[in-house]
């Protein structure tokens, strides 16, 4: 799928700013559409919105369906009588730019626990029905999931692996004395999920009608503490007592030695075939309502997966399992229609990958900081760029353009004079100028992630691979975006051909 030329910012919400601890879908949200607007964006790029479990990484979600409680508008339920102001007395933000998970977690949770004690004390006829009619839309996942969540907070949040048989297990009697014991708990995260889909829906479509297209993010492989490895363990590489049998991973390279143990299982792809991939159609219909494109994360698992034997403790020990391949999505497209899917491709790609990517006419990426110095591949250099892809300055993995020219200038390597002459700005702000260069390239589309549109350092990185803890913390703040940022990008997209061409999408 082709995209017309244009310009996005990558910015995950909960990088918002906001008085609440964390980015949320409320009045901050609106305002960075406008924005994006004002600044003459069309894509809006975040990481996955589903709920974060222990280590707060959005690409280790607790469900591939449900979405992120934190995210809720804290504004929105003051607005509609939910919580009173009283309420927040003791949710100082003590720090507009982090986020402290450890005091924000168990705050947000009071909040939305008052809410909840709000509504069933004196429930609206509306709200009620809307509910109702929530919870049947998606009952083949939601009651999984309220469950889960239910038996996982009675467990003290340990792994489902941990707790007492009967309930790791499924052990369909017990669940059906549990779902009696916990029926409060369980209609709590039901109610939760409500909350975030109505807030997320009304700010998608408000992007929409302002010609704001959103890029939301799938990764390949799901938890093993989730609800859907907890609720479909046959789908995986779990045998039926709970226990990992592999792991996805990549192998050693020059990154490091011992390659990455990710710990995510595989897929058991023949199983998923028998049904017509069903339980994927789900995922990608059910994404498919929150966003406009998805970016899915690791693309090169559907042609293969390096798999890890579950007890190793390094990728090192590990063979590559074929994927579905391009069955797999001709199989989503007779169900679902044209995918606009966006492949991240980058690593060690083979060509049965690139063969897999263009039949489908998914547009790869490139990333500029991976462009420059004798150790870098030339493909990301934008002169070799074929016209149906997307570049980025750098991804959420990466350091801020700003941070890594500054460590490469320390260092004294070549990948900092080989910008600078490739660029063409000795002595110039080389962190505009790659932005620059972007925008100017072929490429149908420029992503920038906000740290370098606000040409922040280092601090503002958002997560360092390998490293556990302090990570997804970043929030920028209003005053950083004022008006002269504005009137730069409005006048790149215009410079480099990047207005919109096309009328918003439809929304119902």
């Amino acid at each position: 799928m082709r995209y017309e030329r244009s310009a996005g910012i990558l910015l995950h919400p909960t990088s918002l700013p906001g008085g609440h601890g964390i980015g949320e879908l409320g009045p901050d949200a609106f305002r960075f559409v406008d924005f994006l607007e004002s600044s003459g964006q069309r894509f809006w790029q975040v990481l996955p919105l589903g709920p974060t479990g222990y280590g707060d990484s959005p690409y280790q979600c607790l469900s591939a369906f449900a979405g992120n409680h934190s995210l809720i508008s804290v504004d929105v339920l003051l607005e509609e009588g939910l919580l009173s102001s009283g309420d927040l007395s003791a949710g100082a933000d003590r720090d507009p730019r982090m986020i402290d998970y450890g005091t924000l977690i168990p705050y947000k949770m009071s909040l939305l626990r008052k809410a909840f004690s709000r509504h069933r004390a004196r429930p609206g006829a509306k709200l009620a029905e809307d509910i109702v009619r929530f919870e049947r839309a998606n009952r083949d996942w939601l009651g999984n999931y309220a469950l889960f969540m239910s038996l996982k907070e009675r467990h003290g949040g340990a792994s489902w692996s941990e707790w007492e048989k009967d309930a790791a297990l499924q052990r369909q009697a017990a669940l059906a004395s549990l779902r009696k014991e916990l029926a409060d708990e369980i209609a709590l995260h039901a109610f939760l999920q409500f909350l975030f889909f109505r807030q997320w829906k009304k700010l998608k479509q408000y992007a929409n009608n302002k010609g704001i297209r959103i890029i939301g993010d799938l990764p390949i492989f799901i938890a093993y503490d989730s609800a859907d490895a907890w609720a479909e363990r046959e789908l995986f590489s779990i045998d039926p007592g709970g226990k990992l049998l592999s792991v996805a991973g990549v192998p050693p390279d020059y990154f490091s030695s011992t390659g990455q143990r990710w710990g995510n299982p595989l897929y058991r792809w023949s199983t998923m075939a028998e049904d017509d991939y069903l339980w994927w159609r789900k995922r990608i219909a059910r994404m498919l309502e929150l966003v406009d494109v998805i970016r899915i994360d690791h693309f090169r698992g559907f042609d293969a997966a390096w798999e890890i034997p579950a007890a190793a403790p390094t990728a090192e020990t590990g063979a590559w399992v074929k994927g579905p391949g391009k069955k797999f999505f001709r199989t989503l497209q007779k169900h679902l229609g044209e995918l606009p899917i966006i492949a991240e491709d980058l690593g060690v790609i083979t060509r049965s990958v690139v063969d897999l990517r263009d039949t489908f006419g998914f547009p790869g990426m490139k990333i500029l900081q991976f462009a420059f110095g004798s150790g870098m591949e030339r493909k990301f250099l934008p002169h070799n760029y074929p016209r149906n892809c997307v570049v980025y300055t750098g991804s959420h993995d990466n350091d801020t353009t700003r941070g890594f020219f500054a460590k490469a200038k320390l260092e004294m390597s070549d990948v900092y004079s080989s910008a600078e002459r490739y660029l063409g700005c000795e002595g110039g702000d080389i962190s505009f100028n790659l932005i620059r260069a972007a925008y100017a390239s072929i490429a149908d589309v420029v992503i920038i992630p906000m740290q370098d549109i606000l040409g922040l350092e280092d601090a503002a990185r958002m997560n360092f691979p390998g490293t556990f803890g302090g990570n997804w913390s970043w929030r920028f703040t209003w005053d950083q975006a004022q008006q002269p940022i504005v009137r730069t990008y409005k006048e790149l997209t215009e410079l480099y051909d990047r207005p919109p061409k096309a009328e918003p999408p439809t929304v119902d």
